[in-house]
């Protein structure tokens, strides 16, 4: 190597490889640290959490799913644990913080078990034992719940609006769920083709609710709407603000001049060629706006670009 040159450092570039008692060790830690992150989250006196997104936007809450989604882990055991939260509120809505507390605390109770040598197929028996003593529990000290009552609803869902930040607006937000998922719910009734009756009733949140948050409102003045709602700003003074049971056109393509597949090469020589290029992209928009008004609409709805 020459004077004044940098100097090149090789290193082992290949992962650690760990077996074992110590591979079984470092889960747990890796499990336990994160449980330990949103441990002070769970609970009514549950601190907040402030989290900077992506966007450079700063978010404050308590829900476990929400804060660990934005944490970024390598280790394999971690990621498992923010899995484990991800698929709580799939699945259930609620207990994010919950289930991560409770399994760090498991994987907690389950090191001094291997420390005494116990192998962890028997450790993991007397897990599964637990789990069915538990719900043997929870069977007989469940409550049923009508889902057609109002009363009991809105209990239900206190239980869980009582931990979020959102408690103080308690009422409000639960008479606000409570609309809303009977607004997007869907009641099948009758048998399927087996003949076993389907007397279900479906909630798909994901696709048919969504919160639209619009700054310079206040919390009191949300409301559930039934229908959908397209947050767009007004770009022309005479558009209408109201209209009622409008004509409605659904477009699946460009409301634009077409355009090259790929780059299009022109070749201009007057002045004149150049403005009759514009006209025909203009004539094209005009023939293409002449058609829609054939049918008369009030809104058109389109999914692609627009001129």
């Amino acid at each position: 190597m020459q004077a004044g040159q940098t100097p090149v450092f090789v290193m082992n570039a290949a992962p650690e490889r760990q077996t074992g008692r110590k591979a079984q060790i470092a889960n747990i830690v890796a499990a336990k640290t994160v449980a330990d992150v949103i441990r002070s989250c769970l609970g009514p006196k549950a601190m907040l959490k402030m989290l900077l997104d992506p966007m450079g936007g700063i978010l404050l809450t308590n829900d476990g799913n929400a804060i660990l989604r934005e944490i970024e882990v390598a280790h394999p055991a971690a990621k498992n644990m923010i899995e484990l939260s991800r698929t709580q509120d799939e699945e259930v809505g609620d207990g994010t913080t919950s289930v991560i507390v409770i399994a760090g605390e498991l994987l907690a109770q389950s090191h001094t078990l291997l420390e005494r040598n116990i192998h962890p197929v028997v450790i993991i028996s007397a897990f599964n034992k637990a789990l069915q003593e538990s719900l043997d529990v929870i069977q007989q000290i469940s409550i049923p719940i009508d889902t057609s009552s109002d009363e009991e609803m809105l209990s239900l869902i206190k239980t869980s609006i009582g931990t979020k930040f959102v408690i103080r607006w308690s009422d409000l937000m639960c008479k606000l769920a409570l609309q809303a998922i009977r607004t997007v719910s869907v009641s099948e009734s009758g048998s399927s083709t087996s003949g076993i009756p389907t007397g279900i009733t479906t909630v798909d949140i994901k696709r048919y609710a969504r919160v639209e948050k619009i700054p310079g409102g206040a919390i009191e003045e949300s409301k559930v709407l039934d229908g959908v709602m397209l947050n767009k700003d007004v770009t022309h003074p005479n558009m209408r603000r109201r209209i009622a049971n409008p004509r409605i056109i659904l477009l699946d393509c460009p409301l634009e001049y077409k355009k090259g597949e790929s780059q299009t090469y022109i070749e201009i020589s007057k002045e004149s060629q150049w403005k009759d290029f514009q006209d025909e992209e203009e004539k094209q928009v005009r023939e293409m706006c002449e058609r829609i008004m054939e049918f008369k609409p009030d809104l058109i709805f389109t999914e692609k670009g627009i001129s």
